[in-house]
């Protein structure tokens, strides 16, 4: 596995581990934790040394596998976790980054992390409510106790970006981006590339549909998020099957996968692009990794530049609540 560098010195897999769906959002959970947390340390014998977790998810419980899994390695690796939701009764009901909601967030992630440092903190979505600078001053703070090691946002606009950075130094921007999700490239990464910040895309794979595994008749079980995307509606998945057979097509010809094609591309962006595709199997970490050795000619990165132009991308990548909370 090559390695890769956010910010100024955090250093990284090329390719990283997202550990929501082992916990939530992708349909029934696994039922059996031991099976999850062998499958994380898989990803370390796969050469992954980024993982990529949050309070919020379960609520809870994905930090609590995450910490129980990486403790035997955890001066191996790199943990990212989240801030930035206020939960009650079991659920998310709106946003908080107050400073002293970030402290107490900060110390109970810090306990079901087992760990006395987060690598790297970001703040999970922008709260109107909360100044960027109060908000990166408060991590500041974090880091000069030891709590925290490097500062994160999260589907920020540029503006904030740049008003946080302003305060303490910015190591990543972790944002949605893949080859039918484009937003970033008008602003976002002239910015960071501006500011040497590096850029964390989750959902790289297209949340599934980007592995050619997802198409028409593909059935979504109760808890699976992409029941409620326009995007994985079952007309727009008609529509957008013309953006994976291309990419299939490419793949084919290089004995590849759809996705390391997908990954491949992403990672020739920029040399600061660490994506974090999610999993729940071992045989996908070890396919995800692959897409570090798949070469790309400049023909080809011109051709899948061009893709969704070319053929369009049908669908909103979020329903109108959640893209509420976006770009702000």
């Amino acid at each position: 596995m090559h390695t890769r560098t956010l910010g100024q010195d955090l250093l990284v897999s090329a390719v990283g581990l997202g550990c929501m769906g082992m916990s939530q959002s992708y349909g029934p959970n696994p039922g059996d934790r031991d099976d999850m947390i062998a499958v994380l340390r898989s990803a370390v014998d796969e050469g992954v040394t980024f993982f990529d977790t949050a309070e919020v998810y379960g609520p809870y419980v994905n930090e609590e596998l995450v910490g129980e899994a990486l403790a035997p390695v955890r001066d191996e690796v790199v943990v990212a976790t989240k801030f930035g939701w206020r939960i009650e009764g079991g659920r998310s009901v709106g946003l908080d980054s107050r400073p002293e909601q970030i402290r107490r967030v900060a110390e109970a992630s810090l306990t079901r992390l087992r760990t006395d440092v987060i690598d790297l903190f970001y703040q999970h979505r922008v709260d109107p409510d909360v100044p960027i600078e109060d908000v990166a001053g408060t991590v500041a703070d974090l880091v000069r106790e030891g709590k925290v090691r490097h500062f994160g946002l999260s589907e920020a606009s540029a503006a904030t970006i740049r008003r946080a950075h302003a305060v303490f130094p910015v190591t990543a921007l972790q944002s949605e981006y893949s080859l039918w999700t484009r937003d970033p490239e008008r602003e976002i990464l002239p910015a960071l590339a501006e500011l040497g910040i590096g850029f964390v895309p989750f959902s790289p794979l297209g949340k599934g549909f980007l592995t050619g595994t997802v198409d028409t008749t593909t059935g979504f079980a109760d808890g699976d998020i992409r029941s409620s995307i326009p995007r994985f509606s079952e007309e727009n998945r008609a529509a957008n099957q013309a953006l994976v057979d291309h990419v299939r097509q490419l793949a084919e010809g290089k004995d590849a996968s759809p996705g390391q094609v997908a990954l491949a591309w992403l990672l020739a962006q920029h040399p600061w692009i660490v994506p974090i595709p999610g999993t729940r199997r071992t045989s996908r970490i070890r396919e995800n990794a692959g897409a570090t050795a798949v070469a790309l000619s400049a023909d080809e990165l011109a051709d899948l530049d061009g893709l969704a132009q070319r053929v369009g991308v049908a669908g909103a990548r979020y329903n109108e609540v959640h893209m509420g909370f976006v770009d702000n």
